[in-house]
């Protein structure tokens, strides 16, 4: 045992005894933890050390996760050598102690000097009563595009390394892993000469038995993209990747689809365009069950070439319905484990409010201040009217209903359309997704006095746009792909 690990089970008994001590140790009250994430702040584990869960894969066995990362420890350029794979442990999310590697650098081989070894994903095969752990695989200059693959009896193992190789043929680099509701195991890999592939493996796991949509293994389904991720939610999967631009940040994408076969939908951003994901790049969803819903954790990875050991780990609260998904920036936020649910604090308390265009100066408006359904929205010169101020309501999350003061009909996209350039209206509340909206507090994550919001469509995933820019009074208010402009960013007042 090292130094570090024989300092993490001391500092962890000592917490365990402290728990003990002070009352809190019954399960009950250990369910009901809240956990509190601030992101890009440094996270560390209970020895003081900062998570090396870098590439982060995670799974949860009982009331335990354990996360598998990229030891990037004392790491300062993106050339330096394969080190370990780290194993840490949480009941909460929240605090990791630290157990150990899971996979440790040989002297030659695969995981020798000057190898690279990244991605680790672990998934636990009930048939086999094994975890087995896939990886990305390759030389120092990223030519091998090799996919690795290990097993262990345990969690955080030590793990047997089984080998690597190009699945069926084809190259993988960035790769995930995904295991759907019943076994069936997916490697996500990104060939870059043909694009993301989703194969199917084995009934152990330890390797890839098909692809091709005919066949229910996969094809390469999006070209030019890389670090997947992927979830199952209700009848849709949902696939979430980055584009290809090394160690920068870019707007990554979802594509949506029936089956892990496809077809797939068209690409869209999950948050808003010009953030770059919050200067991130996809690492992993982390699903969150509890008795009053499912809270989807988005993990991403924000890089830094120069300082690697220390890159910080961007953990953010999704919202995956109505086939769209949405990523808001929280400057902290807070999880209930029991509940499943989420509340942050970069979303504004409920309120009635003029929604006012950063680029027009004009305010979100219901033409002739109407109260018939189906009036349509437009700008207009703030005059203090019923017909321009708007009750939010908070369904969950950061996700809102936006209630017309004048007419008490909802914010609406007629007819649940998708189409870009819909102009919006106001309708009866009805609790559908085309009057949901996420307010993503696109200002905040890079100035505390900018208070502006995109609000993203929950059915549509577009976001409310003053159509062609306009400053003109009485420019329809419309749905539009998320593009960074001044005329889809709003100020509450």
């Amino acid at each position: 045992m090292n130094a570090r690990t024989l300092i993490s089970a001391a500092l962890a008994a000592a917490a365990a005894v402290a728990l003990t001590l002070a009352g809190t140790a019954s399960p009950a009250q250990a369910a009901d933890l809240t956990a509190t994430f601030t992101p890009g702040a440094t996270w560390t584990d209970t020895a003081g050390n900062v998570l090396q869960m870098h590439g982060l894969g995670i799974i949860k066995v009982g009331n335990t996760w354990y996360g598998y990362g990229e030891d990037k420890a004392g790491q300062s350029s993106a050339s330096d050598p394969f080190q370990d794979i780290a194993c840490d442990s949480s009941t909460n999310l929240q605090t990791w102690t630290y157990q150990g590697k899971a996979l440790t650098r040989q002297a030659s081989g695969d995981l020798g000097p000057n190898r690279v070894v990244e991605r680790p994903k672990v998934i636990y095969n009930s048939s086999t009563h094994e975890y087995v752990m896939w990886m990305h695989i390759d030389s120092s200059n990223y030519s091998a595009a090799e996919a690795g693959v290990a097993e262990s009896s345990t969690p955080c193992g030590p793990y047997t390394y089984l080998g690597a190789s190009r699945p069926l043929g084809f190259q993988s680099r960035d790769m995930g892993l995904f295991q759907d509701t019943n076994g069936t195991a997916y490697l996500l890999s990104e060939d870059r000469a043909n694009g993301l592939r989703i194969d199917k493996l084995s009934s152990n796991y330890l390797s890839v038995v098909s692809a091709g949509s005919s066949n229910g293994g996969s094809a390469a389904l999006l070209a030019d993209y890389e670090a997947p991720a992927m979830v199952h939610v209700g009848s849709t999967y949902y696939l979430l990747a980055s584009h290809l631009t090394g160690w920068s940040a870019n707007d990554n994408i979802y594509s949506t689809a029936s089956s892990p076969a496809g077809p797939w939908s068209s690409v869209k951003n999950f948050a808003p365009v010009g953030t770059n994901t919050y200067a991130t790049q996809t690492t992993n969803i982390i699903p969150v069950s509890g008795s009053a819903g499912t809270t989807y954790v988005y993990a991403g990875d924000r890089w830094t070439a120069s300082n690697l050991g220390t890159a910080p780990l961007i953990w953010l609260p999704m919202d995956i319905s109505g086939g769209a998904v949405n990523v808001g920036w929280q400057n902290s936020w807070s999880l209930v484990l029991s509940a499943g649910t989420w509340t942050g604090n970069s979303n504004p308390a409920q309120a009635t409010d003029y929604l006012t265009d950063a680029n027009s100066s004009q305010v979100l408006d219901v033409a002739g201040a109407s109260t018939a359904n189906g009036a349509l929205a437009d700008q207009w010169t703030n005059d203090s009217g019923t017909n321009q101020r708007w009750t939010l309501k908070q369904l969950h999350g950061n996700v809102y209903t936006l209630t017309n003061l004048n007419s008490g009909l909802c914010l609406d996209v007629p007819g649940g359309s998708t189409a870009e350039g819909t102009q919006l209206d106001q309708w009866t509340c009805n609790g559908g997704t085309n009057q949901q909206w996420a307010l993503d507090a696109v200002g905040s994550y890079t100035s505390s006095s900018d208070k502006s919001y995109e609000l993203t469509n929950l059915n549509s995933g577009q976001v409310v746009d003053v159509t062609g820019s306009s400053t003109t009074a009485g420019a329809a208010v419309d749905q539009w792909p998320t593009n960074g402009g001044a005329n889809q960013k709003w100020t509450l007042s």
